[in-house]
Order: structure tokens, then sequence, then C-alpha cells
């Protein structure tokens, strides 16, 4: 069965009976149906005070196009830990539109490891998106309309930094000109479209503790300059209380449930190549306070969304993360060993083996911010008992426990190998998290350090123009802030066909932009896009409605 056809079978509770497991009273519920809801403001803060649970962040080795299942182990790791009595939540980002109708597909798990109501989240779900994009773009239609109404504010119109978003992969709209025909439609100038995933109005909602924050943070984006180089902000512009409001309901955790019936909070969804790749601090403090033991992702692969997750997202909201698991499987391996992307399916010992660096790579970085480190390998039918042993022998020679898991095929049945190792490891209470740079440490030098560290580059090389809008950074007081950087999800290089582990390499930095508000500088690497664009042949053509109604071809 496909995994719609699975989701389409499940047998859901009411969200008030899954809410009710994790001391969630009906009032603090705002229901979106039966089996959706939000959680209350009110609610939010009296969990304030909880002692938090132990907090378990699931990434992955660099994958292949079509992802390694990091959803679905994390949603399978967390039923199987349920399966033992531990009280457990699960934490995820929303689904983009982008890879759903693009090459990717949905992003609430597969087979028997999934969240449900799966066509309702791979979609519009409660909004949360659009939200976020609207918002976005009533910022750039009052920059637009102050520059129209006289400009009191004295903005340069060729240094207006703001954007638009839309929540679909459109390459015609990376590069445009607004403000054509006529005066009454403004003043021409250039501009650009990205993808509502990296917004900084969407890295906000997910990094803000609460909606006043939210504002506050809201009100620092800065979305131009003026001629003599000074920052104008959303506050200059009077446009954060508005966008505020348009960000009322989404700022609220979604409570849904996996087919197995267990909690799961949904909340925000930025991409790790392009933004930070972390679900909101709000859902997952929440999650937290509610749960003994939180099982979370970051995005693509833990060069990307751990490093993020814990350089970023811990730094800024005080989490202390208690063990990593690597997502590994045979067919990324065999990838990164060599072997043709058309010829995965085929048994290649000699490949998984070749490839195994870069898992054993993941390992040793994560190692360095203080985290022990479980594998995950996700089996799929394709599998063969050599490939997987040899997994197992190398990870073990290197002192790294792998565990061969089958939720997608079993769900939570499928990994509780795994869930009783995370068990064990937790009570050991071998985690001392650090990031692996320190504040003070200037911009230039934490791209440095995330390239030798994470990356294993030899160098930098940044552009002259980056160079001085870094130096323009840093005079302006924003030096502290961390770095994300954007780049390609399939190497540790900024090269996509760079495979396995490699060093020696350089990272090219052809463009720094701040997220003011957000609290971290953006460093593009490479030719990585803020706007994606559909593949030759995107999954949109396959999806349709069936006569009944029903929605088919989403994965």
């Amino acid at each position: 069965m496909s995994d719609i056809e699975i989701s389409r079978r499940a047998i859901k509770k009411p969200i008030s009976e899954v809410a009710r497991r994790l001391g969630i009273p009906e009032d603090a519920l705002e229901p979106y149906g039966r089996d959706k809801a939000k959680l209350d403001a009110a609610f939010l803060k009296s969990l304030e005070d909880h002692t938090p649970g132990k907090l378990i962040l699931v990434t992955a080795i660099n994958p292949t196009k079509a992802g390694e299942g990091k959803t679905t182990t994390t949603i399978g790791l967390g039923d199987a830990l349920n399966r033992l009595g531990k009280k457990t939540v699960i934490v995820l980002r929303e689904p983009s539109l982008g890879p759903c109708f693009g090459q990717k597909g949905g992003a609430t798990g597969g087979g028997h490891a999934q969240v449900v109501p799966m066509d309702d989240i791979n979609l519009h779900f409660t909004g949360d998106f659009h939200a976020v994009t609207t918002a976005h773009n009533l910022l750039s239609a009052m920059l637009d309309n102050h520059l129209y109404w006289g400009n009191a504010l004295g903005i340069d119109s060729r240094r207006v930094f703001w954007p638009r978003v839309l929540d679909m992969n459109d390459r015609a709209l990376r590069d445009t000109v607004v403000g054509l025909g006529g005066v009454a439609n403004g003043f021409p100038r250039q501009a650009q479209f990205d993808i509502t995933t990296a917004s900084e109005v969407m890295a906000i909602l997910c990094l803000a503790r609460d909606l006043d924050d939210l504002e506050a943070r809201l009100a620092r984006i800065v979305v131009a300059e003026t001629r003599d180089g000074k920052a104008i902000t959303a506050g200059d512009l009077k446009a954060a209380s508005a966008m505020a409001v348009l960000l009322k309901d989404a700022v609220k955790p979604n409570l849904v449930q996996t087919l197995e019936n267990n909690p799961v909070l949904i909340h925000g969804g930025p991409f790790a190549n392009i933004a930070h790749g972390c679900n909101s601090v709000i859902a997952t403090r929440a999650a937290l306070a509610l749960g003994d033991y939180i099982v979370t992702e970051a995005g693509f692969g833990a060069d990307l969304g751990a490093e993020k997750f814990l350089d970023i997202k811990c730094r800024q909201a005080g989490l202390r993360p208690d063990l990593a698991v690597v997502v590994a499987t045979v067919r990324a391996l065999k990838l990164h060993g060599g072997a043709d992307e058309k010829s995965l399916d085929k048994e290649d010992v000699g490949a998984v083996v070749e490839g195994l660096p870069n898992l054993l790579r993941h390992i040793e970085n994560l190692g360095k911010y203080g985290l022990p480190v479980l594998v995950a390998i996700n089996r799929f039918s394709s599998d063969t008992p050599a490939e997987l042993e040899a997994i197992e022998h190398k990870c073990a020679a290197a002192g790294a426990r792998a565990y061969l898991c089958e939720h997608w095929a079993k769900g939570g049945e499928g990994a509780l190998t795994l869930a009783e190792a995370v068990v064990e490891t937790l009570a050991a209470g071998e985690a001392h998290y650090k990031p692996i740079y320190a504040d003070e440490l200037p911009l230039v030098a934490k791209i440095e350090t995330i390239a030798r560290e994470i990356y294993r580059a030899s160098g930098v090389v940044i552009a002259d123009s980056a160079k001085r809008r870094l130096a323009a950074l840093e005079a302006a007081g924003y030096g502290r802030l961390p770095v994300c950087i954007a780049k390609t999800q399939y190497s540790f290089s900024a090269d996509p066909t760079l495979r396995g582990a490699p060093t020696g390499h350089s990272l090219p930095i052809r463009e720094v932009r701040l997220s003011a508000g957000a609290g971290f500088v953006v460093a593009m690497a490479g030719q990585i896009l803020s706007m994606p664009g559909l593949p030759r042949v995107p999954a949109a053509e396959h999806i349709g409605l069936t006569a009944n109604g029903d929605i088919d071809g989403l994965s």
C-alpha cells in the first residue's frame, strides 16, 4: 500500500483523547476538526515551570534526493518509546508545498510510521504557512507603499533587502522587476521571491518564545538601508504589530497523532539548506514540559539541520539536548561510495563500505557538541543482509552502536531495539552539550569554524562584496549573532556532486544576509538558492482526486 492508503485506513482518536494522555485539558485546545488542534497561549504559559524531559535529536547522513526517512524514524522511535511505557512526545516541522508538489514529497513520515491526517498536514493544515506568507508580504507591501508616498525615511531603493515569498517552487520568480506600468504603480526596482520556508518571518515564528517576543523580533527585521547605510526596520515602517496580528494563531503549536495514536506537536517549517531547519521553540519547550522523552528532528543531514539546531536553536532557547540519533540508509551509503544513482536497489557491499566515512564523520561531528550518538539503519526492502552486516560491523569497529530499524513496515514495533538503546543511553547521563563556537567569535571566524570542524574544508573563500557586508555587520553590532550557512544538502562541501567524506575543499561564500529579527546571519555558499525550482517531472503531475473525492498521489 502507498503511504496515503495506509494513512487513510488509520483509526484516529479524537484529538481531545490524545491531549488527555499529556494532561492537556479540553479547554486548552482550539480544535480544527476532530483530529487536529492548536494549544492556547494561556495553557502554554502555565507550562513554563515544569521540569523538562529528555531531548532526543534525530538527524541523518547526507541524503539522496528522496530523503532517508529521518521524519519516519523520528515517528517510529517515538511510537517505540511509547510502547516501552515512556511518556513520549514527538515534535516535527510542518511540510512545505514546494517539496510536496516538487520532488521530495511530503513530510509526515511513511509506511506505518506516519502522523495523521497525512493529507491535511501536507497541504493547508491549520494555515500557519499561509499566515507566514501573508505577514511577510504585508511588510513587502508596506515597504513599497512607503517609497510611493514620499519615502520619509530616506530609503535607498537600491538597498532594499526584503523580498516577497511564496510557498511554492517557482524559479521564474527568483529575480523580478516590480513597479512597472506607470506612476500609479510605484517606482520600478529589481526584486525577488524566496520560498516561504526561507522567510525570516518563518525563522522568527520558530525561534520566538511567545507572541510578545515574536512581535519584538518582527520589529527588528532589517528591510533596507538609507544612502548613508542606516538600517531601516519593520518597526520603522510601523508594520510589526499588524504582522503579529496575522500570526496570532500561527504562533500556537499544532497537536496531531501518529498511526499508533501517540501525541505529536507539529509547528513551523524552515528548510535546513537555506534556513535553520528546526521546528518552533514554543513547540519544543511545550513538549519538554509535557513529556518525559521528547523526540525531534532537524532537516537534511547533520552538517545542516543538526549543526543549526545545536548552534542556533539550542543557543537561543537555552535547550540542552541529551542524545543524537543519526539515520543512515544502505542506498545513501552506496551513493556516497560511488554507486550509480540509478542502481541503488542493486546489492553493492563494496559501495556501502566506501560510503561509510560519510556516516562516521557525522557521528564524530556530533560528538564535538558533547552528545552521545546512536545510529538508526532505516531498512528498505531492497537492502540485503550482507549490506546491513557491513554497516553494523564498521560502526562497531568505530565505536558507534548501530540498530536495524523496520518502523516503515512495522511501526513502533520495528524500532523497539533502538528505543531500548535510547533509554539505556539516557540513563547513563553522558551528555555535556556545548555549541561549537563562542558568541564572542567574529562572524568570519564562526563561518571558518563550521567549515573546518563540520565540513572539513581546508578554507573559506569569501566574495569581496560578502566580506564588506560581514565587516559592516560587525561594525553595526551584529557580530555576536550565530551564523546560518545555506548550502547544498547532498555533500559536506558546497558541491552537490562531491559525495562521501571529502577533505581539502574550500567553502565559497558568495553572499551574506542579515536576519536581525531571527537573530542570525545567513551565509550563502556555492550555488544554493532561496527559491527552488520544480524538477523535469514534478510530483504535481501525479497528484489528483479520485472519483469519490479522495486525494491520490500525495506521498
